[in-house]
């Protein structure tokens, strides 16, 4: 039976339900609403909290227990409605990469050699939490968030204002054997990130990489704020034309996981804080494949972007985006909804 529901699960979320198609065309919160009509009262009990709430800044990346209400506590109808929330927030890209991360888990499972009915590795303890009353003139946050997924959200008359902190990870970051031997969900991230770093000449290298060493874990894990307060690596103007155009594929990547208009409005801020001000920094081995632990971030002014494959033999990825100015809607946003009436 807990294998069964298993499948039935991954075969809700391999294809994109009618019901998230027909939400493109709406806004989020009507989305948000349809969602909640479709929960019990003790459902709604689960998912929904105050924007004022101090859950709505408690974040991480692990497997571990949440607040909110798991997928695997909702009905196919249920679970279609959130699925359509995020499918809203989200780019064609981006939301293929949080369900095939999610599917990972059942990879997980076998390859850390776990019974079928372990419930650590789960496709289904992934939760959605929502914070304030979603309505297109009001200010709210949702939250989708598990292992190796997190999307933080807020919206403000009917726009879609932040994504961040959101991370994605993979483990493997390739796996190396079974039915699904070579897949590899953040394969873009991880390539467009060693071909820059590849391009550049040894004077260049000198001042992209930080160290040797590749850290454990990203800098700035799961904090409320995040900061790095000493920023290394090489600037986008040290950088040749090709090489700059590099720089903003693998920023584009990142940011374009989001749908268009969010995408459009951070990369925006970005250029508006100036590109010459972004640094790209790398650590650890220049070589690919599981064995050769390596990390690298983009951060300027207004964006701090992670990734690091160092655990599990360097076949373990996690990637990070932090808006230095929007992260769970910014602090400008949570001191106007305590201003307005609700």
């Amino acid at each position: 039976m807990f294998r069964n529901s298993i499948l039935l699960l991954f075969a809700c979320l391999c294809v994109l339900p009618v019901c998230a198609q027909k939400a493109i065309k709406e806004n989020m919160s009507a989305a948000a609403q349809k969602f909640l009509a479709a929960l019990s009262a003790d459902q709604k009990q689960k998912v929904q909290f105050a924007f004022t709430d101090d859950e709505r800044f408690h974040w991480h990346y692990v497997p571990m227990d949440r607040k909110g209400i798991p997928l695997r506590e909702l009905s196919t109808t249920q679970r279609e409605a959130g699925l359509a929330l995020l499918r809203i927030a989200l780019s064609d890209s981006g939301y293929g990469k949080t369900i095939s991360i999610v599917q990972l888990e059942n990879v997980l499972r076998e390859v850390e050699g776990r019974s079928a009915n372990d419930d650590y590795r789960h496709p289904g303890k992934y939760y959605f939490s929502l914070f304030g009353n979603p309505s297109a003139d009001n200010i709210w946050g949702w939250r989708f968030e598990g292992h190796h997924v997190a999307f933080n959200f807020s919206s403000r008359n009917g726009k879609l204002f932040s994504g961040t902190p959101s991370f994605l990870g993979s483990n493997p970051g390739i796996v190396l054997s079974g039915p699904e031997k070579g897949k590899q969900i953040l394969k873009s991230e991880t390539e467009t990130g060693l071909a820059l770093v590849r391009s550049l000449d040894a004077s260049q290298q000198l001042k992209a990489v930080i160290q040797t060493k590749a850290p454990a874990e990203i800098v700035t894990g799961n904090s409320r704020i995040a900061m790095i307060s000493d920023p290394k690596g090489i600037l986008y103007s040290e950088l040749s034309s090709s090489q700059q155009k590099l720089l903003l594929e693998l920023l584009s990547i990142y940011i374009q996981r989001y749908t268009k208009a969010l995408a459009l409005a951070m990369m925006g801020d970005i250029e508006k804080a100036g590109l010459s001000n972004l640094r790209f920094a790398w650590a650890g081995e220049l070589a690919t494949g599981p064995g050769h632990p390596h990390y690298y971030r983009i951060h300027g002014p207004t964006i701090i972007i992670e990734y690091d494959n160092t655990q599990n033999n360097a076949n373990h990825v996690h990637t990070v985006v932090r808006d230095l100015k929007n992260d769970f809607g910014g602090d400008e946003l949570l001191t106007h909804y305590k201003h307005e009436k609700h």
